[in-house]
C-alpha cells in the first residue's frame, strides 16, 4: 500500500543467497548504486525517527553504508539484506543520537500500560484510509500525516504500512520486540486513521 510513495530493495528469505549481496561481495558499483537509491528514503525516515539534525542523519545513512561494505564478507543472510542494512542504520543512529544533547529520542516507557491495550493492530477496511491514500491527491497528505506521529509508532508504520515490511523484518531491524511492535503499529495506525478521516470530513488532522 502506499505504492506512491515507496520504493524498496526486495526481501529475500533468509538463509538463501541474496545475488544483490553476491554481486557487491564482487565489486559490482552498479548494484551497490542501486542498493544505495533504493534503500535511500527508507533509511532517512528511519534515521529521522532518531535524530533531529540533517546533518546527522546525512551522517547515520553514510556510516551505515560504509559499515554494509566492511561487513559484506561477514553477512550470513540469517536476515533480509534490507533488514541487516537498516538494522546497522538504526544502531548508528542511536550512537550518534547518545552524544547529541539535544537528543529526545521518546522512551522505552511509551509502552507502559501495553498490558492492558487491546494491541492488535486496527485493521484497515475498503474504506480505510490506506486505501483512500492511494489516491493521488492524498499521498501528500499521508506523508505529513506519518511525520507527526511519535518517533517510534512512524517508524513501525513506515515500514509495515509504507514499505510493506512483515513484523518479523520490522523488529530485527529495530530491535524491539513483537509485543512493542504490535502495540507500536496498532497505535500509529489508531492516529494515522483518525488524522485522515479528519481530513476528509474537512476538519483539521
Amino acid at each position: 500500500m502506499y505504492a506512491a510513495l515507496c520504493l524498496s530493495v526486495p526481501a529475500v528469505p533468509a538463509g538463501s543467497v541474496d545475488p544483490l549481496v553476491t554481486r557487491l561481495r564482487a565489486g559490482d558499483e552498479a548494484a551497490f548504486t542501486g542498493a544505495v537509491r533504493a534503500l535511500h528514503d527508507t533509511l532517512r525516515r528511519l534515521a529521522r525517527t532518531i535524530l533531529r539534525s540533517d546533518a546527522l542523519v546525512d551522517e547515520a545513512i553514510q556510516d551505515a553504508w560504509i559499515g554494509v561494505l566492511r561487513g559484506l564478507d561477514r553477512f550470513e543472510g540469517r536476515s533480509s539484506f534490507r533488514t541487516w542494512v537498516c538494522s546497522i542504520l538504526v544502531n548508528r543512529a542511536r550512537t550518534l543520537a547518545a552524544r547529541d544533547r539535544h537528543h529526545e529520542e521518546l522512551p522505552d516507557d511509551d509502552l507502559a500500560g501495553a498490558a492492558a491495550l487491546d494491541a492488535r493492530p486496527v485493521a484497515w477496511t475498503d474504506e480505510s484510509p490506506a486505501r483512500l491514500a492511494e489516491r493521488a491527491e492524498l499521498v501528500a497528505f499521508v506523508g505529513a500525516a506519518l511525520e507527526q506521529l511519535p518517533p517510534r509508532q512512524r517508524a513501525v508504520v513506515m515500514l509495515r504500512d509504507v514499505k510493506a515490511w512483515d513484523a518479523d523484518e520490522v523488529c530485527e531491524a529495530l530491535g524491539i520486540s513483537e509485543g512493542n511492535q504490535r502495540v507500536l503499529l496498532h497505535r500509529g495506525r489508531a492516529q494515522l486513521r483518525a488524522m485522515l478521516e479528519a481530513h476528509l470530513a474537512g476538519g483539521a488532522p
